[in-house]
């Protein structure tokens, strides 16, 4: 006899400084991910809106506010645009690898000096290698660690660029966490590479989506995901595609004033996560005796 899916139990955090709008709160409901069924609650979350840090599943439910806007580039129909061509070839040398989740003192050193140069005063900046081995290694969910490597004089994997915390779905890639060389002068756009590679894995596995996380219109921080087409956002009916002409729009607003690179706010997003979370277990009944602070 088969035994029962337990029904996860959601909890509320209390209202934190929103990290991607001013003069706004947020607040956040999640569920811890254990047990054998964590990649199937995982997957059926996030097909409703909710994204994976560490063993918890979280979305944003916020009151009077719904500007965060969970959306995925569609796969198969995905043609990259000139800039994006020219940021295949200037990068596509890099030698990409699929690595087990686990921790290493040479990512960390990268993560530092990304930590440093895009949010130098985010809480992340203080954390240390326990901090980040928690980060990659506490998943209880199908993941890898993609690393973006230089090739060597003979073709072999070298120095390390970039890398990508990935959660593999039955209808997709979830990717969770990215980090890469802001200082490298010969790999401009290695952010936007890393999301480039990901449109091909998912393509080669046959994969419908690539889940890019929340979008905010008006933060010029999460700009960067509007340039990926075509693209759907989840709505109050579900998941819908932004019309090309929208669309259009909207990366048409996302480059004026055109900066070098407009890259992912991962770090930010994730620590105020954690701290929201964290905070909330000392106020919310019921949580079990292993919850982490996440």
């Amino acid at each position: 006899m088969t035994a029962p899916i337990r029904f996860p139990r959601f909890f509320v955090t209390s209202p934190a400084p929103c990290p991607y709008l001013p003069d706004r709160n947020e607040r956040k409901v999640f569920t811890e991910l254990k047990g054998p069924n964590s990649d199937q609650l995982n997957e059926a979350l996030g097909r409703i809106g909710f994204r994976r840090s560490q063993t918890v599943a979280y979305r944003p439910s916020c009151l009077g506010c719904q500007a965060c806007v969970s959306v995925r580039v569609v796969a198969e129909e995905f043609r990259p645009s000139s800039t994006q061509r020219k940021n295949l070839r200037r990068n596509g040398d890099l030698i990409a690898t699929e690595c087990r989740p686990w921790a290493t003192d040479e990512q960390f050193a990268l993560l530092l000096k990304y930590l440093g140069a895009r949010h130098p005063e985010g809480g992340m900046a203080a954390m240390d290698e326990m901090d980040y081995a928690d980060m990659v290694e506490h998943t209880p969910v199908t993941s890898c660690l993609v690393e973006y490597r230089e090739p060597t004089e003979n073709g072999e994997p070298g120095r390390l660029v970039g890398a990508c915390l990935t959660d593999r779905q039955g209808d997709g890639l979830s990717m969770i966490y990215s980090f890469y060389d802001p200082e490298h002068s010969a790999r401009e756009g290695l952010g936007n590479y890393i999301i480039l590679d990901h449109v091909r894995r998912a393509q080669a596995d046959a994969l419908l989506y690539v889940y890019l996380g929340y979008w905010v219109e008006g933060s010029p921080r999460m700009q960067y995901k509007v340039r990926f087409r075509p693209m759907e956002k989840l709505g109050r009916e579900g998941w819908v595609r932004i019309e090309a002409e929208e669309q259009s729009r909207l990366i048409a607003n996302a480059i004026k004033p055109r900066v070098k690179e407009a890259e992912p706010v991962s770090a930010a997003a994730s620590e105020a996560t954690r701290d929201a979370i964290g905070q909330s277990a000392d106020v919310l009944g019921g949580l079990p005796a292993d919850f982490p602070a996440t």
